[in-house]
């Protein structure tokens, strides 16, 4: 299992060069059972990488292209009367598929936006009182501009509380780049990628994940992380039990890519920013800066 899942960070690496971090990090995200932001200027490969990721594990994809006219309808669905048979029948959205792009999530109005909330936290959407299961494992990418560029509406902090983890990508370094303007389409190359994690093999990897031990000391330290942003000046506001959670499920989810069956700190650190950095100080897309006085003020037991 493990080396399929170095197979996919290699493959995606192809795709979208330079970035294996990023990489890593959105796999990690999946696993755990999560939701990915992506935030960034256009251009930088945040569609790309989330197209990439579908064709890897031989998901049912759907992109939905959010505007400022998209209603939440058009996301879950609707009842609509069938005149043949004089009766209502549902018609699903886009939604119900195993992966969604939420393309340019901010540039829908909050109503829009707010058709997420339920398919993100339950796996499930409700139309006229009826719910509607999703197909496992639901996994939303969402890309998002940068807030200060126009046409945007900011997401309100219970909809980024959603999104297990916020990356960015970043320009490309001096080398990648050269080979990004030297090689072939992202686009045809992503249509030659062959599946290498099926999704029976993506559910029982995510069930491996649950597993992964976690000490009492490490909770220790994980608790001792949560109270500072609760206590400290720093931030205005501390992060949530919910937050907690997405912190423990990405760290075990870490600690099972670098071939460990226990947690350490160190799984904690690499996966601080991504989660905590977008609940700390939504809008401030520098993650790293965010956490830091986090990482320099609470001591590893």
């Amino acid at each position: 299992m493990h080396q399929t899942l170095e197979q996919v960070v290699q493959s995606a690496s192809q795709i979208i060069l330079g970035k294996e971090r990023q990489i890593r990090l959105s796999l990690c995200c999946l696993l755990s059972g999560g939701h990915l932001l992506i935030e960034d200027i256009p251009g930088v490969g945040k569609t790309t990488l989330a197209h990439t990721l579908a064709k890897l594990m031989g998901l049912e994809y759907q992109r939905i292209q959010f505007t400022s006219d998209l209603l939440p309808a058009d996301i879950i669905g609707a009842t609509i009367f069938n005149p043949d048979d004089h009766q209502f029948s549902f018609h699903p959205g886009a939604i119900f598929n195993q992966m969604i792009l939420a393309d340019e999530i901010n540039r829908a109005t909050p109503k829009a936006q707010s058709a997420l909330l339920e398919a993100m936290e339950e796996q499930q959407v409700t139309v006229e009182g009826k719910t509607y299961r999703l197909p496992p494992p639901f996994f939303v990418i969402a890309t998002q501009n940068p807030s200060h560029q126009l046409g945007t509406f900011p997401l309100p902090e219970s909809q980024l509380d959603r999104f297990l983890m916020r990356i960015e990508l970043g320009y490309p370094d001096h080398k990648a780049e050269r080979e990004l303007l030297s090689g072939q389409s992202r686009h045809g190359l992503i249509a030659s990628l062959a599946a290498q994690l099926p999704v029976e093999k993506l559910l029982m990897l995510q069930q491996a994940v649950k597993k992964v031990h976690v000490s009492p000391a490490l909770l220790d330290y994980l608790q001792a992380l949560i109270n500072f942003t609760r206590e400290s000046d720093e931030y205005h506001t501390g992060l949530s039990p919910r937050a907690g959670l997405a912190l423990l499920n990405a760290a075990k989810a870490w600690a099972y890519m670098q071939q460990r069956d226990l947690v350490i700190p160190e799984d904690v650190q690499a996966v601080l920013a991504p989660v905590a950095g977008h609940r700390l100080r939504a809008g401030h897309t520098n993650s790293e800066n965010i956490v830091a006085p986090l990482l320099a003020n609470v001591a590893i037991p």
